[in-house]
């Protein structure tokens, strides 16, 4: 096996990443952009994505990191709209536009319009991540976001077995559809309920850092893998594990958190880049599989396709948003009402991402009696074009669209008060049981170890309230700034005295790591104690 396309890919969707913070391009699309450029390029190796490949060993990871990271107490404060669009919506948008596809398209069998449909359903978790943090929309938009595309491909996932399985001719009831959704949705819950205590436990009992952080790798395709065994939900299954994972992480070793955090961020950095990029490659893959089809009639109903899944997403979001609050009283009076902005706001961020093109890819070749799947071609081809168009047109003006809007963005000076009020509670506590500890005998300290826990207490709760106060007049900098930036050259001061007695042979390199992991660690901690 050749390692070398695969090396390439990550280094370079690494690479376009990483540009894309330097300018005003959302990554996703610059990832895509540079993707179906580099399809024709001469010399770069042809990628093809395989659903065996990406639902169960690049979706279960990415799910997992966007789902830990997530707020479980804001989910369920939000259960009923991110239900609505994650069940409701996936199942309206699978029939609904396969029937529009079916009515459009010459020649396209209503099973395979339905295949089509249950395909594009499902907007994307990465895209709807990504494109949240980078336009910064507010608080409880991006929570029904993130949640309906956390959920949203199982649904998916079990309206396209059942459209495929009628599109084959293996034939499945109604009765036995409904069957498999119930199956798959509780099946998946059930299997993440069972395994996240056990999980859980072994997180907060295995003593080694390293070892901690390898189970944490695992437990996602652990999760997926278990459920999918049983034929439920493997996306199901992982959310709930990351959730109540994420919930408990305090109860988690220090170290393991620090380590935990550092690794799942470089994964998630690697993955979603690489995800993106491949979404671009596939397009010489896809135009060749055309066939009898003509580019241009295929473009013509790529673009029927993919107004009919911005338009059905708005008929369904505007009354899931307002019917259920002139209903219910109790709905008004738990909920915050809304104005008309964020519906379009949810209805307008209805990108689509990998998990449908890799579903696409698994369709069959052939139907149950050997015939050829009927227009399998086309349906790949529309799948591609409505990927592409929704993150493309949808991705680059939405943060136009927020703009316009004026949407109350997250209040930052709010926040800092809040979690200066929060340190101070806590800072108020760990003072009171400072001086329970002192009183003991066993715990004696010498006066300078003694005055310097309580000068850290102190520095610890007045760090945030620093954040609010005025800028330094000569440099701009805020006291928390300038402090930081002073600790950080007294560091720089002792690193480099390390290096030379490493240098000059007056220390060995193993004593000179220790010593250099300390002041990192110094360096980490006053860093994340001043900017929060």
């Amino acid at each position: 096996m050749d390692a070398l396309p695969l090396v390439a890919l990550v280094a370079a969707s690494a690479a376009v990443a990483g540009l894309a913070r330097r300018t005003p391009v959302p990554a996703p699309l610059l990832l895509v952009a540079m993707g179906l450029i580099g399809s024709y390029v001469p010399g770069v190796p042809t990628y093809t994505l395989n659903a065996h490949i990406v639902l169960p060993l690049l979706l279960p990871p990415l799910l997992y990191t966007a789902a830990v990271d997530s707020s479980y107490l804001d989910l369920r404060a939000n259960l009923r709209p991110v239900a609505l669009l994650s069940v409701g919506y996936v199942l309206f948008a699978t029939v609904a536009v396969g029937w529009l596809a079916y009515r459009l398209v010459p020649d396209l069998p209503l099973t395979a319009a339905l295949v089509l449909g249950a395909v594009i359903a499902p907007p994307d978790a990465v895209t709807a991540a990504a494109i949240a943090r980078r336009v910064g929309l507010p608080a409880r938009v991006t929570t029904i976001l993130q949640g309906e595309s956390l959920v949203n491909d199982a649904t998916a996932i079990t309206a396209y077995k059942v459209a495929l399985a009628a599109a084959v001719g293996e034939g499945m009831s109604w009765g036995a559809g409904i069957g498999e959704f119930f199956l798959a949705s509780v099946g998946g819950v059930a299997v993440g309920l069972v395994l996240m205590v056990p999980l859980h436990w072994l997180r907060t009992h295995l003593k080694e850092p390293l070892l901690q952080n390898t189970l944490s790798l695992l437990i996602p395709f652990v999760a997926y893998a278990a459920a999918e065994r049983v034929h439920a939900s493997g996306v199901l299954a992982v959310v709930v594990v990351a959730l109540y994972l994420g919930h408990r992480s305090w109860q988690v070793d220090f170290a393991t958190r620090l380590q935990e955090a550092a690794v799942w961020k470089m994964v998630a950095f690697i993955l979603e880049s690489a995800v993106f990029a491949l979404i671009g490659l596939q397009l010489p893959f896809v135009l060749k599989g055309l066939g009898t089809y003509a580019v241009t009639d295929a473009l013509w109903y790529g673009v029927a396709v993919f107004l009919a899944v911005v338009v059905v997403r708005f008929i369904w979001v505007y009354p899931a948003t307002y019917l259920p609050r002139l209903l219910s009283k109790r709905i008004r009076e738990r909920e915050p009402g809304t104005d008309w902005t964020a519906p379009l706001i949810v209805g307008w961020a209805g990108m689509r991402g990998v998990v449908s093109l890799a579903i696409a890819f698994s369709i069959p070749m052939a139907t149950a009696d050997g015939a050829d799947f009927p227009a399998r071609n086309l349906v790949l081809f529309l799948t591609f074009t409505t990927v592409i168009g929704t993150l493309v047109i949808q991705g680059l003006t939405l943060p136009l669209l927020v703009r316009v809007l004026r949407l109350p963005g997250r209040d930052r000076q709010a926040e800092t008060l809040a979690e200066a009020q929060a340190q101070s509670e806590a800072s108020t506590a760990a003072e009171a049981r400072l001086e329970e500890l002192l009183a003991d005998e066993r715990n004696r300290l010498p006066q300078p170890l003694t005055d310097r826990l309580r000068t850290v207490l102190e520095r610890r709760r007045n760090a945030v309230w620093e954040r609010l106060g005025a800028s330094n007049p000569v440099t701009g900098e805020s006291a928390d700034d300038t402090y930081r930036r002073l600790a950080g050259e007294m560091i720089e001061a002792e690193r480099e005295v390390f290096v030379r007695l490493r240098d000059e042979r007056g220390i060995d390199d193993e004593m000179m790591r220790t010593l250099l992991r300390r002041l990192d660690l110094e360096e980490a901690a006053a860093y994340r104690e001043e900017s929060g």
